[in-house]
Protein backbone atom coordinates (compact mmCIF):
# COMPACT_ATOMS: atom_id res chain seq x y z
CA UNK A 1 0.00 0.00 0.00
CA UNK A 2 1.91 2.86 1.08
CA UNK A 3 5.57 3.11 -0.43
CA UNK A 4 9.31 3.48 1.52
CA UNK A 5 11.42 6.34 0.05
CA UNK A 6 14.20 8.29 1.03
CA UNK A 7 12.89 11.41 -0.30
CA UNK A 8 9.81 12.81 -2.02
CA UNK A 9 12.34 13.94 -4.87
CA UNK A 10 13.28 10.24 -5.48
CA UNK A 11 10.39 9.25 -8.57
CA UNK A 12 12.50 10.10 -11.01
CA UNK A 13 16.34 8.48 -10.08
CA UNK A 14 15.21 5.48 -9.11
CA UNK A 15 13.46 1.90 -10.48
CA UNK A 16 10.50 2.40 -8.18
CA UNK A 17 8.89 4.80 -5.92
CA UNK A 18 9.91 4.24 -2.37
CA UNK A 19 8.91 6.56 0.34
CA UNK A 20 10.15 6.66 4.49
CA UNK A 21 6.00 6.38 5.67
CA UNK A 22 4.07 6.47 8.92
CA UNK A 23 3.92 3.65 11.43
CA UNK A 24 2.02 1.65 8.86
CA UNK A 25 4.92 1.06 5.80
CA UNK A 26 4.27 -0.75 2.83
CA UNK A 27 6.62 -0.60 -0.56
CA UNK A 28 5.53 -0.76 -4.29
CA UNK A 29 7.89 -1.10 -6.72
CA UNK A 30 5.24 -2.26 -9.27
CA UNK A 31 6.75 -5.50 -11.22
CA UNK A 32 4.47 -8.07 -11.94
CA UNK A 33 5.45 -11.75 -11.50
CA UNK A 34 4.81 -14.95 -10.33
CA UNK A 35 3.85 -14.73 -6.31
CA UNK A 36 6.25 -17.73 -5.92
CA UNK A 37 8.96 -16.38 -7.81
CA UNK A 38 9.06 -12.36 -7.33
CA UNK A 39 11.36 -10.46 -9.89
CA UNK A 40 13.70 -7.53 -9.76
CA UNK A 41 11.93 -4.33 -10.21
CA UNK A 42 11.39 -2.62 -13.45
CA UNK A 43 13.45 0.25 -14.63
CA UNK A 44 12.30 3.66 -14.09
CA UNK A 45 10.72 4.25 -17.54
CA UNK A 46 8.14 1.37 -16.46
CA UNK A 47 7.05 2.93 -13.78
CA UNK A 48 3.47 4.14 -13.74
CA UNK A 49 3.66 7.23 -11.63
CA UNK A 50 6.41 9.08 -13.67
CA UNK A 51 4.08 9.45 -16.12
CA UNK A 52 1.90 11.61 -13.99
CA UNK A 53 2.00 14.98 -13.65
CA UNK A 54 2.15 16.50 -10.09
CA UNK A 55 -0.88 19.16 -9.27
CA UNK A 56 0.44 22.66 -8.80
CA UNK A 57 -1.24 22.42 -5.47
CA UNK A 58 -0.35 23.17 -1.76
CA UNK A 59 -0.98 20.49 0.57
CA UNK A 60 -3.58 21.07 3.14
CA UNK A 61 -5.30 24.23 1.17
CA UNK A 62 -7.75 22.09 -1.21
CA UNK A 63 -9.03 18.57 -1.43
CA UNK A 64 -10.21 17.58 -5.37
CA UNK A 65 -13.56 18.26 -6.65
CA UNK A 66 -16.18 16.09 -4.77
CA UNK A 67 -17.69 13.14 -6.77
CA UNK A 68 -19.72 10.32 -5.80
CA UNK A 69 -21.23 6.74 -7.98
CA UNK A 70 -23.40 8.09 -10.28
CA UNK A 71 -23.80 11.40 -9.24
CA UNK A 72 -26.35 10.03 -7.15
CA UNK A 73 -26.83 9.59 -3.58
CA UNK A 74 -27.26 6.28 -2.93
CA UNK A 75 -26.94 4.19 0.49
CA UNK A 76 -26.89 0.57 1.87
CA UNK A 77 -24.04 -2.14 0.79
CA UNK A 78 -23.08 -2.14 -2.66
CA UNK A 79 -22.63 -6.18 -2.49
CA UNK A 80 -26.69 -5.80 -2.72
CA UNK A 81 -27.88 -6.92 -6.46
CA UNK A 82 -29.52 -3.12 -6.92
CA UNK A 83 -25.84 -2.21 -6.22
CA UNK A 84 -24.26 -3.91 -8.42
CA UNK A 85 -26.54 -3.20 -11.51
CA UNK A 86 -25.73 0.33 -10.29
CA UNK A 87 -22.45 0.02 -10.42
CA UNK A 88 -21.98 -2.04 -13.70
CA UNK A 89 -24.05 0.95 -15.67
CA UNK A 90 -22.08 3.99 -14.29
CA UNK A 91 -19.02 2.23 -14.82
CA UNK A 92 -19.47 1.34 -18.13
CA UNK A 93 -20.72 4.51 -19.24
CA UNK A 94 -17.87 6.45 -17.85
CA UNK A 95 -14.79 4.04 -18.32
CA UNK A 96 -14.32 5.55 -21.90
CA UNK A 97 -14.38 9.26 -20.50
CA UNK A 98 -12.01 8.42 -17.65
CA UNK A 99 -9.37 6.30 -19.66
CA UNK A 100 -10.18 3.58 -16.84
CA UNK A 101 -10.79 -0.04 -17.42
CA UNK A 102 -14.68 -0.54 -16.52
CA UNK A 103 -14.01 -3.29 -14.09
CA UNK A 104 -11.22 -1.07 -11.96
CA UNK A 105 -14.03 1.70 -11.62
CA UNK A 106 -16.84 -0.67 -10.65
CA UNK A 107 -14.40 -1.50 -7.43
CA UNK A 108 -13.73 2.11 -7.14
CA UNK A 109 -17.46 2.93 -6.39
CA UNK A 110 -17.65 -0.28 -4.82
CA UNK A 111 -15.72 0.94 -2.18
CA UNK A 112 -16.82 4.28 -2.10
CA UNK A 113 -20.27 2.76 -1.47
CA UNK A 114 -19.42 0.54 1.26
CA UNK A 115 -16.99 3.04 2.99
CA UNK A 116 -20.51 5.73 2.78
CA UNK A 117 -22.17 2.47 4.52
CA UNK A 118 -19.72 1.63 7.39
CA UNK A 119 -17.89 5.21 7.91
CA UNK A 120 -20.19 7.89 6.50
CA UNK A 121 -18.15 10.50 7.76
CA UNK A 122 -15.09 9.49 6.17
CA UNK A 123 -17.14 10.83 2.81
CA UNK A 124 -14.18 9.15 0.45
CA UNK A 125 -14.74 9.23 -3.10
CA UNK A 126 -13.84 6.51 -5.98
CA UNK A 127 -12.13 9.65 -7.22
CA UNK A 128 -9.28 9.61 -4.77
CA UNK A 129 -8.96 6.05 -4.93
CA UNK A 130 -9.10 5.68 -8.69
CA UNK A 131 -6.05 8.46 -8.37
CA UNK A 132 -4.15 5.70 -5.83
CA UNK A 133 -4.85 2.74 -8.22
CA UNK A 134 -3.44 4.62 -11.83
CA UNK A 135 -0.44 5.58 -9.74
CA UNK A 136 0.13 2.38 -7.95
CA UNK A 137 -0.57 0.00 -10.87
CA UNK A 138 -2.21 1.85 -13.55
CA UNK A 139 -5.31 0.01 -12.37
CA UNK A 140 -4.13 -3.78 -12.48
CA UNK A 141 -2.64 -3.25 -15.82
CA UNK A 142 1.02 -3.05 -15.05
CA UNK A 143 3.51 -5.08 -16.92
CA UNK A 144 0.64 -5.89 -19.38
CA UNK A 145 -1.54 -7.41 -17.18
CA UNK A 146 -5.30 -7.50 -18.04
CA UNK A 147 -7.22 -7.18 -15.10
CA UNK A 148 -10.04 -10.06 -15.48
CA UNK A 149 -13.92 -10.04 -15.10
CA UNK A 150 -13.16 -11.59 -11.85
CA UNK A 151 -11.38 -8.51 -10.12
CA UNK A 152 -7.92 -10.58 -10.37
CA UNK A 153 -4.94 -9.12 -13.02
CA UNK A 154 -3.83 -11.97 -15.21
CA UNK A 155 -0.03 -11.84 -13.76
CA UNK A 156 -0.46 -10.96 -9.74
CA UNK A 157 1.53 -7.78 -9.08
CA UNK A 158 4.69 -8.09 -6.97
CA UNK A 159 6.77 -5.50 -5.75
CA UNK A 160 10.56 -5.39 -4.73
CA UNK A 161 12.16 -6.72 -1.39
CA UNK A 162 11.90 -4.74 1.54
CA UNK A 163 15.54 -5.35 2.05
CA UNK A 164 17.04 -1.95 3.66
CA UNK A 165 18.59 -1.21 0.00
CA UNK A 166 19.10 2.39 -0.72
CA UNK A 167 15.94 4.04 -0.16
CA UNK A 168 14.78 0.82 0.80
CA UNK A 169 13.51 0.41 4.38
CA UNK A 170 13.77 -2.81 5.74
CA UNK A 171 10.94 -4.91 6.25
CA UNK A 172 11.44 -8.33 7.36
CA UNK A 173 8.66 -10.98 5.71
CA UNK A 174 5.30 -11.03 7.82
CA UNK A 175 3.32 -13.51 5.55
CA UNK A 176 5.65 -16.60 5.36
CA UNK A 177 5.23 -15.47 1.71
CA UNK A 178 1.86 -16.00 1.46
CA UNK A 179 1.19 -13.11 -0.69
CA UNK A 180 4.40 -12.06 -1.87
CA UNK A 181 6.10 -15.48 -2.69
CA UNK A 182 9.36 -13.77 -0.47
CA UNK A 183 10.07 -15.25 3.20
CA UNK A 184 12.81 -13.49 3.76
CA UNK A 185 11.40 -9.73 3.29
CA UNK A 186 8.22 -8.19 2.48
CA UNK A 187 7.19 -7.20 -0.95
CA UNK A 188 3.87 -4.67 -1.67
CA UNK A 189 1.34 -6.85 -3.49
CA UNK A 190 -1.78 -6.13 -5.69
CA UNK A 191 -3.51 -3.16 -7.52
CA UNK A 192 -3.25 -0.74 -4.66
CA UNK A 193 -0.19 -2.20 -3.41
CA UNK A 194 -0.24 -3.46 0.34
CA UNK A 195 2.29 -5.15 1.99
CA UNK A 196 1.29 -8.11 3.94
CA UNK A 197 1.65 -6.40 7.50
CA UNK A 198 -0.46 -3.69 5.98
CA UNK A 199 -3.39 -6.38 4.85
CA UNK A 200 -3.30 -8.13 7.68
CA UNK A 201 -4.79 -4.97 9.45
CA UNK A 202 -7.19 -3.97 6.71
CA UNK A 203 -8.26 -7.22 4.85
CA UNK A 204 -11.22 -6.86 3.20
CA UNK A 205 -13.46 -8.62 1.25
CA UNK A 206 -15.14 -6.26 -1.19
CA UNK A 207 -16.51 -8.99 -3.47
CA UNK A 208 -18.18 -10.78 -1.12
CA UNK A 209 -16.92 -13.81 -2.12
CA UNK A 210 -16.43 -14.44 1.38
CA UNK A 211 -12.32 -14.82 1.07
CA UNK A 212 -9.48 -11.20 1.04
CA UNK A 213 -7.18 -11.17 -1.19
CA UNK A 214 -4.66 -8.21 -1.92
CA UNK A 215 -4.17 -8.65 -5.57
CA UNK A 216 -8.07 -8.77 -6.20
CA UNK A 217 -9.68 -4.95 -6.95
CA UNK A 218 -12.64 -5.14 -5.15
CA UNK A 219 -10.81 -6.18 -1.87
CA UNK A 220 -7.55 -4.16 -2.53
CA UNK A 221 -9.89 -1.16 -2.87
CA UNK A 222 -12.18 -1.44 0.18
CA UNK A 223 -9.25 -2.33 1.99
CA UNK A 224 -7.72 1.21 0.98
CA UNK A 225 -10.94 2.91 1.47
CA UNK A 226 -10.89 1.63 5.21
CA UNK A 227 -6.89 2.83 5.45
CA UNK A 228 -7.80 6.59 4.11
CA UNK A 229 -11.21 6.45 6.39
CA UNK A 230 -8.75 5.50 9.94
CA UNK A 231 -9.11 7.42 12.74
CA UNK A 232 -12.42 9.52 11.60
CA UNK A 233 -10.88 10.91 8.72
CA UNK A 234 -13.09 13.46 6.41
CA UNK A 235 -11.54 12.56 2.88
CA UNK A 236 -13.68 15.47 1.80
CA UNK A 237 -11.98 18.40 3.99
CA UNK A 238 -8.54 19.70 2.86
CA UNK A 239 -6.64 18.79 5.65
CA UNK A 240 -8.05 14.85 5.76
CA UNK A 241 -7.44 14.72 2.26
CA UNK A 242 -4.00 15.45 2.25
CA UNK A 243 -3.56 13.27 5.87
CA UNK A 244 -5.11 10.57 4.68
CA UNK A 245 -2.95 10.05 1.13
CA UNK A 246 0.53 10.76 3.39
CA UNK A 247 -0.29 8.21 5.39
CA UNK A 248 -0.73 6.09 2.11
CA UNK A 249 2.13 7.48 0.88
CA UNK A 250 4.22 10.30 2.88
CA UNK A 251 5.68 12.07 -0.26
CA UNK A 252 4.50 16.00 -0.92
CA UNK A 253 5.02 14.52 -4.72
CA UNK A 254 3.16 11.65 -4.25
CA UNK A 255 -0.22 13.38 -3.04
CA UNK A 256 0.05 16.37 -5.59
CA UNK A 257 -0.03 13.20 -8.38
CA UNK A 258 -3.08 12.12 -6.74
CA UNK A 259 -4.69 15.07 -6.59
CA UNK A 260 -4.38 15.86 -10.11
CA UNK A 261 -5.79 12.65 -10.86
CA UNK A 262 -8.76 12.76 -8.62
CA UNK A 263 -9.97 16.29 -9.61
CA UNK A 264 -9.28 15.26 -13.35
CA UNK A 265 -11.46 12.32 -12.72
CA UNK A 266 -13.93 13.83 -10.77
CA UNK A 267 -14.70 16.70 -13.27
CA UNK A 268 -14.87 14.10 -15.90
CA UNK A 269 -17.70 12.59 -14.50
CA UNK A 270 -19.71 15.91 -14.24
CA UNK A 271 -19.95 15.11 -17.73
CA UNK A 272 -22.02 12.20 -17.73
CA UNK A 273 -25.49 11.68 -17.11
CA UNK A 274 -26.95 9.60 -14.70
CA UNK A 275 -29.07 6.41 -14.85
Amino acid sequence: MTKVRASATAVAGRAGIVTAVLAVAGAGVWVVAKASVPEAGPITTEIPALQVQAAPVEPGTLAPVGASVGGAQQQGQPQQRSGRDLLAGWSERAAPVMGIPARALQAYGNAELAARAELPGCKLSWATLAGIGRIESNHGQYGGAALGADGLPSKPIIGVPLDGSPGVKAIGDTDGGRFDGDSTHDRAVGPMQFIPSTWAKYNSDGNGDGVGDPQQIDDAALAAARYLCAGSRDMSAAQGWWAGIMSYNNSIEYAQKVFGLADGFAKSARTLTTG
